[in-house]
């Protein structure tokens, strides 16, 4: 099967035999260069771009600029639960994509990923402190391996998941507080969850400096995890994979940089 990068900056990219590469400075931000970047493509596996206020415009001009380049399938990063109401909001953006592809007439297969194991430490920071409004509310974050892993296996088997949308998560729930007592295990060092209410979780990130549509996709991370939006494990990556998704310590064990600070 033959593979094409289409990516932002050819010099970010690693070489992979066999695989060509085109570049679109502008991403999806530059439809008439991504679909040009596309044509003879077929399958296409759409990335979520970085978090903006333009975000659903942008995934938007890319899923027509792919219809339009005729591609015949999507392949598309989504999130769990995404829904015009999700508590975490960039649900909502990946509900938006997933309406947009579906009207794109194009067939699609939806990878609905929970939160990345991997952020897990990056949550707690150099302090090694959680702090949010979540709860005793659960998740089971999925490794970024593991995604890839799955991505992996559908985009090798053209057509067998078309239509179909899969939940990948991690193989056990646990709450902030639980995570910080697997990581002080895990590393030997003292980690710890410190509640927060909403308005307390504004006044901690206002000094970030970032804009408030931001903190508040932030905060709706830990909300989304206290009112249980989050409380699921899937078999999905198992089904997919023939084996059980990794665990935080798996996914730490195969990534020390992860808690480099």
């Amino acid at each position: 099967m033959r593979q094409r990068l289409v990516v932002r900056d050819e010099s970010r990219v690693p070489k992979f035999d066999g695989a060509e590469i085109r570049e679109v400075p502008g991403g999806y931000s530059d439809p008439a260069g991504f679909g040009a970047a596309l044509e003879g493509v077929s399958t296409l596996f759409l990335v979520s771009a970085e978090e903006s206020q333009d975000r659903v415009a942008e995934h938007r001009a890319a899923v027509e600029a792919a219809a339009a380049a005729g591609v015949e399938r999507i392949v598309y990063t989504s999130f769990l639960g995404a829904a015009p109401d999700s508590t975490f909001l960039l649900g909502r953006d990946h509900h938006a994509t997933e309406e947009a592809i579906r009207a794109g007439g194009v067939a699609f297969t939806f990878l609905r990923d929970s939160f990345y194991t991997d952020f897990v430490p990056y949550f707690a920071g150099p302090e090694r402190i959680f702090r949010g409004p979540a709860g005793d509310g659960r998740f089971s974050p999925v490794s970024r391996d593991d995604v890839a892993a799955v991505a992996v296996e559908i985009l090798t088997e053209p057509g067998r998941h078309d239509g179909k949308a899969y939940d990948l998560t991690g193989p056990d729930l646990f709450s902030l507080a639980e995570a910080a007592e697997r990581l002080s295990a895990y590393t030997g060092e003292p980690y710890e969850y410190v509640e927060e209410s909403v308005e307390e979780a504004w006044e901690s990130r206002r000094s970030s400096g970032a804009p408030d549509w931001m903190i508040e996709g932030w905060i709706s991370t830990y909300t989304a995890i206290a009112d249980g939006s989050l409380d699921r494990v899937s078999g999905d990556v198992e089904a997919l994979l023939g084996r059980r998704p990794k665990t935080l310590e798996e996914t730490l064990d195969a990534h020390p940089e992860l808690l480099a600070t």
